[in-house]
């Protein structure tokens, strides 16, 4: 396997960073490298924090540092002091590369903490629960994740429009796979893209990945949906989309390609393809090559088709655990989410097992009123939990953003009473300006307990 500074001495050459300088990723990249690999002849290799904010400098220091055989621990800029502070108290790092050092700050000696594995790669996971870990993946479990992708997608090379942040799992594998193929990157803002900064390139070339609530922003101005619609495949994933905004991007003709993955698995393992996608089928797609998927009961056996159960990986991109552990089953990884695999071997995910409800005796999962309540069309955002309640063991509750400052929750009920059972229409409803969400879109369910319980401890008059 090659490794990275293989491709990038191949990629000298190349002017494959679309908007940026090459030469300079090269540049900073082989100078990083130089420096970090006499500072490793002196013993360990050093542990490094890599908080850039700027993405050149961010992807090239990220190479120099995997070319190093450095740990290297991937890190959002715009973290707070809280979140920091856990870090640093977990990392203990040697070097810190930026986080307003200028170019790059280093630690004047090592610590005597070791990373298990020296040429790991850290990224970060559960930031919307508070509490930060690093997944730790290596340069093999990244390009399995890559080999999967283009041998599902049948292509050698990978044009990517990266809106997503670099330090995630979502914006790097976008890097990595047009990186080692030798294709095209285009690093741009979202919010850039929202005010249409964009550069003219050939769209039907490249692969775009959002999260849903940058699809439905997009889906909103008629000038950006006839963007979106030209590119090669849309890949959607980071949090469930609502049937309501599929409908949508299908009516508008998107290639649309839902995708089902996360930290732990170096991005997606389960994608609808774009053609499946406009012909009507709903679901997270098949397999990809790298991985496999069992749906497990309770005592670990596999179910059969269309039955509902945990959903177990195996799979090469596996994240060899949490740091500063290694995880003692290297080969399957149960997570939380429940689903089945139809006929076709295409992955259906209901829900969270951890979100879901028994209100009433009755297990309910919140994906599906969600996806009921965005059909009524009078909310922009919601998410429904469940709180304590002495008679129902938990009572259902909606807090929502209301498309106008009229909207009643009596309305939406109302439209609710004909499309779902009615032990599944919420209990409370509780209106919002915003919900927590994290820029991956993902709802922070804490503190959307928080907002609950003192609304009814409080409740608006």
């Amino acid at each position: 396997m090659e490794r990275p500074l293989d491709y990038l001495n191949k990629l000298t050459q190349n002017d494959w960073l679309i908007g940026y300088s090459s030469h300079q990723f090269n540049q900073i990249a082989q100078e990083l490298y130089l420096e970090l690999t006499q500072l490793s002849a002196c013993g360990t290799p050093p542990k490094i924090i890599l908080a850039e904010r700027e993405p050149l400098r961010f992807l090239a220091s990220f190479i120099a540092a995997c070319a190093a055989n450095c740990p290297v621990f991937l890190c959002n800029s715009d973290w707070g002091t809280q979140e920091w502070q856990q870090v640093f108290d977990l990392v203990q790092p040697d070097i810190i590369l930026g986080m307003g050092n200028g170019a790059w700050g280093m630690g004047n000696e090592h610590n005597n903490t070791q990373c298990p594995i020296p040429n790991s790669i850290m990224i970060p996971t559960g930031g919307s629960s508070g509490q930060i870990k690093f997944a730790i993946h290596t340069w093999e479990t990244l390009i399995s994740s890559v080999q999967g992708f283009t041998e599902y997608f049948q292509i050698k090379q990978v044009n990517s429009f990266c809106v997503l942040p670099l330090y995630h799992v979502s914006g790097l594998m976008q890097f990595m796979r047009s990186f080692t193929t030798a294709g095209k990157l285009y690093i741009q803002p979202f919010k850039a893209v929202e005010y249409s900064q964009m550069l003219n390139i050939k769209h039907s070339a490249f692969f775009i990945s959002l999260v849903p609530t940058q699809l439905q922003r997009l889906l909103q101005n008629p000038e950006l949906t006839e963007w979106l619609s030209q590119f090669n495949t849309v890949l959607l994933g980071g949090a469930p989309a609502w049937n309501e905004l599929l409908e949508k991007a299908r009516f508008h003709r998107i290639r649309l390609a839902p995708t089902y993955g996360m930290t732990e698995t170096a991005s997606q393992i389960a994608t609808l393809k774009p053609d499946d996608f406009l012909s009507g089928k709903i679901s997270s797609g098949q397999i990809l090559p790298h991985a496999k998927v069992t749906i497990r009961n309770q005592q670990g056996k596999i179910l059969n088709y269309n039955q509902i159960g945990n959903i177990t990986i195996h799979a090469q991109s596996l994240a060899l655990g949490y740091y500063p552990k290694t995880r003692e089953n290297q080969t399957d990884f149960q997570v939380d989410d429940l689903g089945f695999l139809d006929e076709q071997g295409h992955l259906n995910v209901v829900g969270r097992n951890s979100d879901k409800i028994i209100t009433g005796g009755e297990n309910i999962y919140p994906a599906e009123i969600e996806s009921a309540i965005q059909a009524t069309q009078m909310v922009a955002d919601i998410c429904v939990i469940g709180i304590p309640d002495k008679h129902w063991g938990q009572a259902l509750t909606a807090i929502y953003i209301p498309k106008k400052s009229d909207t009643s929750a009596l309305k939406i009920q109302t439209l609710l009473k004909d499309k779902i059972s009615k032990f599944k229409i919420p209990k409370y409803w509780i209106p919002q300006q915003n919900l927590p969400r994290n820029s991956q879109g993902k709802i922070n369910r804490q503190k959307l307990q928080q907002i609950a319980t003192e609304f009814l401890q409080n409740p608006i008059t």
